[in-house]
């Protein structure tokens, strides 16, 4: 419970896991296919997850999606903790808007709507266009090694406005949201995040960043992480005071899109550290929210890497790609979009006929008594 009249024990309440019978219903429908059991790999696994969180069988192919990217500067940036210059995140900025990202070439070439949301860009907000800085909480956050990110003020009305872009995703029928960031020293803010909630120390979690950093750069982040953990593990027990004080406005809003996203059961693809450090911290408030996301991707951090493994969340792909913007989950998309296909399009056959196609997969493979036979032949 927060201070600031923000109650985080309502998400433990209003969130329920997707439909377990319904997932085993689409599991069922699935033998009927005909098709060899495992033949389809995790598209199988993610076609059955999708039939729970839609909440019917067979599942409806994903018709909407939406990428929605947070974007923020972190005062940590100034230490040369990161490879960009600090307070530059306007010009990634612009770079998806005008279409020439890693980010905007993926979606637009997989027919996927982007969305910009400023949450504390450090520039003046006429510089964009109003539908990106309308949520804007602060003009960068605070050095998150000698003082709070956010006031409590600001991480509230932070972690109200990442719910407010969940609720206008789902009021507009969007059916999976791809969730990404836009920052320059947020992966520092993410390390801090993930060391606190796992309890390790600042090296384990200290990565490259998007764009690979140095040995002297590397030295002066774990510091800085290290720093940061000093300041959160006080206030691990509230989970919007961690985010004010370590956090920024980006991640706090993140982390309240996430659990929004959860109540209103619309599924999310994670894309990188920062979204799995904000998803690390929605599963301290509300411990069935990540059963409505799936990992697009492994980045290579190791921050990610022990977020993901905390959560039990596997990456759909695995291809280092580290430079951020939903860029990974991006990747991962047209993977969820075949399961759902499958799942929905697959004809189940007559009752006779799966039967025959899943006793003769079944015959193929060796059964514990052809493999003790094949050992006593042998020897």
């Amino acid at each position: 419970m927060s201070d600031g009249g923000l109650n985080l024990d309502d998400f433990g309440d209003l969130i329920e896991r997707p439909s377990v019978r319904l997932r085993r219903k689409a599991e069922e429908r699935r033998t009927r296919t005909g098709l060899p059991p495992k033949a389809l790999g995790r598209l199988d696994t993610i076609g059955a997850w999708l039939a729970a969180a839609q909440g019917h069988v067979p599942v409806t192919p994903v018709a909407r999606p939406r990428a929605v990217l947070f974007a923020g500067d972190h005062g940590v940036a100034s230490l040369g903790v990161s490879a960009r210059p600090a307070g530059g995140t306007a010009a990634l900025v612009r770079a998806v808007l005008d279409g020439g990202s890693p980010a905007a070439v993926l979606a637009r070439h997989a027919g996927v709507p982007l969305r910009v949301v400023d949450l504390s860009l450090d520039c003046p907000p006429e510089e964009l266009p109003e539908e990106v800085t309308r949520h804007r909480v602060r003009r960068g956050s605070g050095r998150l090694d000698i003082e709070d990110a956010l006031t409590a003020e600001e991480a509230e009305q932070a972690f109200r406005a990442g719910m407010a872009v969940a609720d206008e995703e789902a009021d507009a029928g969007t059916d999976l949201l791809v969730l990404g960031d836009l920052s320059v020293g947020g992966t520092t803010a993410a390390g801090v995040l993930i060391a606190a909630m796992c309890g390790t120390d600042a090296s384990v979690v200290t990565g490259r960043g998007g764009v690979r950093i140095d040995d002297l750069a590397w030295m002066r982040k774990c510091a800085a992480i290290r720093d940061g953990l000093r300041r959160a593990r006080p206030v691990l027990g509230d989970q919007l005071k961690l985010l004010a004080a370590v956090g920024g406005a980006d991640l706090t809003a993140m982390t309240g899109f996430l659990l929004q996203c959860a109540v209103r059961r619309t599924p999310v693809i994670l894309d990188g550290v920062v979204s799995a450090a904000c998803a690390l911290v929605a599963q301290r408030i509300a411990f069935r929210a990540p059963d409505w996301w799936l990992a697009g991707q492994a980045s290579g951090e190791p921050g990610q890497a022990k977020a993901l493994d905390r959560m039990a969340l596997e990456p759909l792909l695995d291809h280092g790609v580290t430079v951020g913007e939903g860029s990974g989950a991006l990747l991962a998309l047209p993977l969820v979009l075949a399961a759902g296909a499958l799942a929905a399009e697959l004809p189940e056959r007559p009752d006779e006929d799966a039967a025959e196609a899943a006793g003769a997969a079944q015959a193929a493979e060796p059964g514990p008594a052809d493999h003790s036979a094949a050992v006593a032949e042998a020897t």
